[in-house]
């Protein structure tokens, strides 16, 4: 499947995110402690990217559908993703090995990805006007 520019862009910020993410807990435990984290971080940064691909495909195929169909199949897939945000969060939580707030920070990484991605343009577009 290829990618979109800002496909490759939201993964490339997930990813440094995440570094970001663990290299904090690295610095705060400074022990083996920052496993849990690491892990958490690595769960839910899978997810986040995961989302970005299932989100590019639901994109590509609903822009080749009919007009009607193209939105209920566009809201099966972001309920899909919703209950696989759920399923990560709930492993987060439920797995000793794994810290819910890793979890989490992998969860939003995707959410702060996306803001980074359209903060410049929302920025040139002011200056313009």
């Amino acid at each position: 499947m290829k990618l979109s520019d800002m496909g490759r862009r939201m993964i490339n910020n997930i990813l440094i995110i995440a570094f970001v993410c663990i290299l904090i807990s690295v610095l705060y435990y400074r022990s083996m402690k920052f496993l849990p984290f690491l892990f958490g971080v690595l769960l839910g940064s899978s997810l986040s990217i995961l989302k970005v691909f299932l989100l590019e495909h639901t994109v590509n195929k609903a822009l080749t559908m009919e007009k009607s169909k193209a939105g209920g199949y566009a809201g099966i897939q972001h309920i899909f993703r919703f209950f696989l945000t759920g399923f990560v969060l709930y492993l987060g939580a439920v797995v000793p090995r794994i810290s819910l707030w890793g979890v989490a920070a992998g969860v939003f990484a995707f959410q702060l990805a996306a803001y980074k991605i359209n903060l410049p343009r929302k920025l040139i577009i002011k200056k313009d006007t």
